[in-house]
């Protein structure tokens, strides 16, 4: 980091400089901005086609939240937004694409229902970052379409429980970026969130566990003495689906199996291979009691999948099939005969054995099945799909066998992760993944063909909720990492430039700020350039521009009242002499201390 700060501040204003007033986030396939602007007042209109009416009505309530006008339809209106739906009969359109043209007159969004939708969220950025009723949009044509099909984000609410409220939210900030699947992780071995009406021992017992583990207090254990529990109706289910529904992000729910099910077997110990009584797991990891594969459990979870589809209408279903421990089924009568009744060798076949038996039940309904890339261990069928966790392999090899996947490898794609290595970042599960790397993440590896390549359905990040309990850190975790991964998974791979998306990420600290989203501020770089012995130059640089830096000498952490950077200065420093810096925004939020040396 040391003796680079002057080519940063060089590269940051030098996007400033280029003519760019535009910052959409994800980059469009063509942008030709032209002179002149539209003028938005409360007298602007919004006509649209028959059919999207819901298109229609989020602009019109979007504008009246953010910007208090709600624009009326009316006939013979010399100032409008238009929502037009393409013709698909006289050419082929991707299923998201969409045109914009806007003129000193009009504002005309053409695409299909998804496009134009997402073309509603590309006008939306270029609207102010504050509550005006006049502003002026730039005149510009855009056509625009994604490159992947699958652009998701994972929310556990297994860990820890999220109202619905902030699940709306969290779909809301998704479609914002044009992210379109929502994987609910609904089910662990810590609690059991969905409502079974068949079983309701599922909610009535598995959603309640009697303490949390504190911190990463495993040995010894210390749990918090403060009972934790929480589940979603089937009534709210159905809100929050359509409510992502109109948002054009489809919900793909995660019920656990055959491991992650403890809460499971504490509400119905029959469904483990001994009977034994359990609780719900109140430390983070993996259990070792897992779900017996015998033919009444098997349809025990095809009851439960009966009802979870009924609720979902998306085409797929995530069965989890990740980290089962074998030590359970080792010990099982049960298990023993099964294997041989089925000739099955391996306990990773056992797993195979459960997964393509559930999976046949899923697809005789209709419905497609996904699961982690653990269940390609013991073989799966060429109708199954692949979230490629584990790194890029299991991605790979799907692929390569003619099955779909989603790529999600932790070390791109987890942001429960830390965002950086200093040690004032809040708890995280570990890990380092910056925003840098996120945008970085390319997710077709090379190893695959053009033949085999259209086998990767897209990526999504993960968000796995052992140390995040509150909306906030949730909002902290994902913000701006998730701006970065819109465009990884959107954008044409042409179109990645990293200090471009630098220069647009500034206007989007403004949108998070407007929208009331609690991102990571980006600290503080600290550099320092030697003159002489015990002298430097002092440089502070941060990723986002506008902020207040904050240092200090003496080893304390900043704060608002230390000495304020403006401007590189020299600095005398003796060998044991640390620089310790802060950004502060405009609005208070601060960012994480840094330390030079580190």
């Amino acid at each position: 980091m040391k003796y680079i700060f002057i080519p940063l501040i060089i590269l940051l204003f030098s996007f400033k400089s280029n003519g760019q007033t535009l910052s959409i986030i994800p980059q469009p396939v063509s942008i030709e901005q032209q002179d002149g602007v539209f003028s938005f007042s409360p007298q602007v209109k919004i006509v649209f086609d028959e059919d999207e009416f819901m298109n229609a009505n989020y602009l019109n309530t979007y504008l009246a939240k953010y910007y208090q006008v709600r624009p009326l339809v009316q006939p013979n209106i010399k100032k409008y937004i238009a929502l037009r739906l393409l013709n698909s009969k006289q050419k082929s359109f991707s299923p998201d694409e969409y045109f914009i043209s806007v003129t000193t007159d009009s504002i005309v969004i053409t695409g299909t229902d998804a496009g134009i939708f997402y073309g509603i969220q590309t006008l939306l950025q270029l609207m102010p970052a504050e509550m005006k009723m006049q502003f002026d949009i730039p005149c510009v044509t855009i056509h625009d379409y994604p490159r992947f099909s699958w652009r998701g984000m994972h929310l556990d609410c297994s860990r820890h429980f999220f109202s619905v409220e902030f699940v709306k939210k969290y779909i809301d900030m998704m479609a914002y970026y044009k992210m379109n699947t929502f994987h609910w992780h609904l089910t662990d071995d810590q609690g059991w969130r969905i409502e079974i009406k068949q079983y309701p021992k599922l909610t009535e017992v598995g959603s309640h566990r009697k303490e949390t583990m504190v911190a990463k207090n495993f040995t010894p254990y210390i749990g918090d003495k403060t009972p934790y529990d929480g589940f979603y109706s089937q009534e709210q289910i159905k809100e929050i689906v359509k409510y992502a529904t109109l948002r054009h992000v489809t919900i793909v729910p995660e019920i656990e199996m055959p491991g992650h099910s403890q809460a499971a077997i504490a509400a119905y110990p029959e469904l483990a291979c001994f009977g034994m009584s359990f609780d719900v797991l109140t430390k983070w990891g993996g259990s070792d009691v897992v779900l017996c594969p015998t033919p009444e459990v098997i349809e025990f979870y095809e009851n439960i999948l009966d009802e979870v589809m009924a609720l979902f209408p998306g085409e797929y279903i995530h069965v989890g099939g990740d980290e089962v421990p074998e030590g359970h089924w080792k010990k099982s009568k049960q298990v023993t005969e099964i294997m041989l009744k089925e000739n099955i060798k391996t306990y990773p076949g056992v797993e195979a054995y459960f997964i393509n038996t559930i999976e046949k039940y899923i697809i005789s309904k209709g419905k497609k099945m996904i699961g982690w890339d653990e269940i390609l261990d013991g073989g799966v069928s060429a109708n199954a799909s692949i979230m490629s966790w584990r790194g890029t392999e299991g991605g790979i090899a799907a692929a390569k066998h003619g099955n779909y996947a989603v790529m999600t490898p932790g070390d791109f794609c987890y942001f429960d992760h830390c965002q950086s290595k200093n040690s004032m970042e809040p708890l995280c599960i570990g890990g380092f993944l910056p925003l840098e790397k996120v945008y970085s993440y390319e997710p077709v590896p090379t190893e695959l063909t053009a033949e085999q390549s259209i086998y990767i359905l897209g990526a999504q990040a993960n968000v796995w909720t052992e140390y995040l309990a509150t909306p906030e850190q949730i909002e902290y975790m994902i913000f701006p990492r998730m701006i970065a991964l819109s465009e990884v998974v959107w954008s044409q791979k042409t179109k990645k430039d990293w200090w471009d998306f630098v220069g647009r990420l500034q206007y989007h600290f403004s949108l998070m700020e407007f929208r009331g989203i609690n991102y990571r501020v980006p600290e503080p770089e600290i550099q320092l350039r030697p003159l002489a012995e015990n002298k430097f130059t002092l440089g502070i640089t941060s990723l986002k521009q506008n902020s207040d830096f904050y240092y200090t000498t003496d080893g304390t952490n900043p704060t608002s009242s230390s000495l304020k950077y403006s401007e590189a200065i020299e600095i005398t420093l003796t060998p044991t002499q640390k620089i310790k810096a802060i950004a502060i925004i405009k609005s208070g939020k601060k960012s994480i201390v840094t330390e030079s040396g580190k």
